[in-house]
């Protein structure tokens, strides 16, 4: 049996909860081999209430992973925490000489637990490089709104606006992960292919225990794409995973609580609910 082989070019989590650990876990659960270019270490204070603190590797070092991975012919790259300009570009780079289509742009732009925006110039290079070359493009709504150059969505209404921005932008699909932050009753994201907004509706998941959500949807995208799915297919499955690895996430600390990646593997595929809008 060949696995199919998907790449995350992406910041190294030392709790182990988001970035690459989580990408690798999701890309366990989906059947696919993963391999990892990192950018960036990020590690938490203990001592200062769990402060990040963010490392970015070298950039010759970033680019010698990416080759070593590429010369195994991928089948889809997901890109995360990209902590720099020049990190961007190579991300872009590697995508074009991949050939790949299946190519998922999450658009990591501050830590969780955090409000510091990594690098303000990162938002210009990311729609410059890398959202031409997204099939997809999965922003939360903080990031939603820099990449369409409004505010931050707070409403259906605001979501599908910048979903338009962002899909003008040159990225085949979008889908802005609004998640618990809209008054709403459900857990939703919006979906846009270009014509068709969907609204992807899941209960609310009466916990904090997140960490590493975002970072767990976009991956388990890539894996659904390099295992043959449709890109609508590849969202929806994600959002059953993903809302099934946040109802059982659990307690790491007192600062933190990582979702659950084999939740959908060991209980109940959760209901998700499609409504075009």
């Amino acid at each position: 049996m060949e696995l199919k082989k998907t790449l995350t070019i992406a910041g190294s989590d030392t709790s182990g909860g988001a970035g690459i650990q989580a990408d690798l876990k999701t890309f366990q659960e989906h059947g696919t081999y993963g391999m990892t270019a990192v950018t960036v270490i990020v590690t938490m204070d203990p001592d200062t209430n769990w402060e990040h603190s963010v490392y970015s590797l070298p950039i010759d070092v970033v680019k010698a992973q990416v080759k070593t991975a590429l010369s195994t012919g991928i089948d889809a790259i997901k890109t995360g925490m990209l902590s720099t300009e020049e990190i961007i570009q190579t991300a872009g780079e590697a995508i074009d000489e991949s050939g790949l289509d299946h190519v998922v742009i999450d658009p990591v732009m501050v830590c969780k637990g955090e409000d510091e925006v990594l690098n303000p110039g990162n938002t210009d290079a990311m729609i410059r490089y890398l959202i031409p070359k997204a099939e997809i493009v999965t922003p939360n709504l903080f990031e939603a709104g820099q990449l369409a150059g409004m505010k931050t969505p707070k409403t259906i209404e605001e979501m599908k606006q910048a979903a338009q921005k962002i899909h003008a932008l040159g990225s085949r699909n979008v889908v802005i992960k609004g998640g618990k932050q809209l008054d709403h009753p459900a857990a939703v994201d919006l979906f846009f292919d270009g014509q068709t907004f969907t609204l992807l509706e899941a209960e609310r998941a009466d916990t904090y225990y997140n960490h590493g959500a975002g970072c767990t949807f976009a991956a388990a995208i890539t894996a659904n794409l390099a295992n043959g799915m449709t890109i609508k297919e590849a969202v929806v499955e994600a959002k059953q995973f993903v809302t099934a690895a946040i109802t059982h996430g659990w307690k790491l600390n007192d600062y933190v609580g990582p979702v659950m990646h084999g939740a959908k593997s060991q209980f109940d595929t959760p209901k998700v609910t499609l409504t075009e809008v």
